[in-house]
């Protein structure tokens, strides 16, 4: 179970994930062998399961979007295989509700993004699809 501690330094992590021991230590008002202690019971147990890098945009005119994605159930399993063939597809997830994928894109240009779409809608068994542009990421991730 977390604490609010676990909790903190999870969100101190999010934000910097090469943050120094003895700054999330100072941050969070424990000593740095009860940051280590934490870290390693939350990396052991599953909750943690590693420490990434963001990056900004490579092209900053690129175009990012998510797609909502319509299966028939029968072809479930291969639209997700050809979906995850396309380097354009940063994340893909199943979910529950009226759409069964969503697709996390990102392509250099609105040219790249609209012949993207066109291929994504010609996969079999894609019965229906809904797009939206990401305009402004308002916290990281």
């Amino acid at each position: 179970m977390l604490d609010a501690t676990d909790r903190q330094l999870i969100a101190l992590l999010r934000t910097e994930a090469r943050m120094p021991v003895a700054k999330l230590a100072a941050a969070l008002g424990v000593t740095r062998a009860t940051v280590r202690a934490r870290l390693d019971r939350l990396v052991t147990s599953g909750i943690i399961t590693g420490f990434t890098v963001t990056v900004r945009d490579v092209e900053p005119g690129g175009v990012r979007a998510v797609t909502l994605i319509e299966v028939d159930g029968r072809h479930a399993e291969s639209v997700i295989r050809r979906l995850s063939g396309l380097p354009e597809i940063r994340a893909l997830h199943t979910t529950n509700g009226r759409w069964d994928i969503v697709a996390e894109i990102e392509v250099p240009t609105l040219g790249d993004f609209d012949a993207l779409l066109r291929t994504i809608r010609q996969f079999e068994g894609i019965a229906n699809s809904e797009t939206s542009i990401l305009l402004a990421a308002r916290k990281g991730g």
